[in-house]
């Protein structure tokens, strides 16, 4: 139940009725017994800016950013990075953050490939500088032999858009899980799925916004019950 002294946190993008997002970070906040909130916000572009100074504005305590608003959220805040998903809120100012590429942490990656040209592909280029990006505005098809880390990074489930095997690791960002990473699963590949994706950034922008550590296993089990 929301009362006068709830903390908000909104989800900005379009479509987002699909999200998981508000049931996962609901159910941190509750873990910890913290008076936040987190509503999901269907944002047109053309609205986008209009809906950033709303929400910096009405006190909320931050938000997420989410396909298709991430490049254009980085030329509206205060960030040197050019596609963000988090934003935190202080007093009349708004700062960006991207937290799309926390998966990475502890992973090794000595020959990687980012497979899309969108916000979260960028993200996890500024994150592996070394990598071969492909994308279909670009370079295409993805050739992926000899990568030891591909991350998938386009909205397409339901084609195969390049085939892995034993010794190389997928992060598949879709979910529910892409048939890419299905075959890549068959094939004897490692896959790293789109919930724990989630979970990761989900965390790292948690804590952003609280200053707690996130209570982890309640965020995985949201996410996959």
């Amino acid at each position: 139940m929301l009362t006068a002294g709830t903390r908000l946190v909104g989800l900005l993008g379009s479509p987002v009725g699909q999200s998981l997002s508000p049931r996962m970070h609901n159910a941190a906040f509750a873990a910890l017994g913290l008076d936040w909130a987190y509503v999901a916000l269907d944002v047109s572009p053309d609205s986008l800016a209009a809906a950033i100074k709303g929400l910096v504005a009405t006190g909320f305590g931050g938000a997420n950013v989410t396909a298709p608003h991430k490049l254009a959220a980085a030329q509206l805040v205060t960030t040197e990075l050019v596609s963000v998903n988090t934003l935190v809120f202080e007093g009349d100012h708004a700062y960006g953050h991207s937290t799309d590429a926390a998966i990475l942490a502890g992973l090794v990656a000595e020959n990687p490939v980012v497979v899309g040209g969108g916000g979260s592909a960028r993200a996890f280029l500024g994150a592996l500088p070394s990598a071969r990006n492909y994308s279909r505005r670009a370079s295409w098809p993805p050739r992926v032999e000899g990568a030891d880390l591909v991350v998938h990074a386009t909205p397409v489930r339901e084609e195969v858009l390049f085939r892995l095997g034993p010794g190389q690791t997928l992060i598949d960002l879709p979910y529910p899980e892409s048939v890419t990473a299905s075959a890549a699963r068959e094939a004897g590949a490692h896959v790293i799925d789109g919930l724990d994706v989630l979970v990761a950034q989900g965390a790292a922008a948690f804590e952003l916004w609280t200053g707690l550590p996130a209570p982890l296993g309640v965020m995985r089990a949201a996410v996959r019950s």
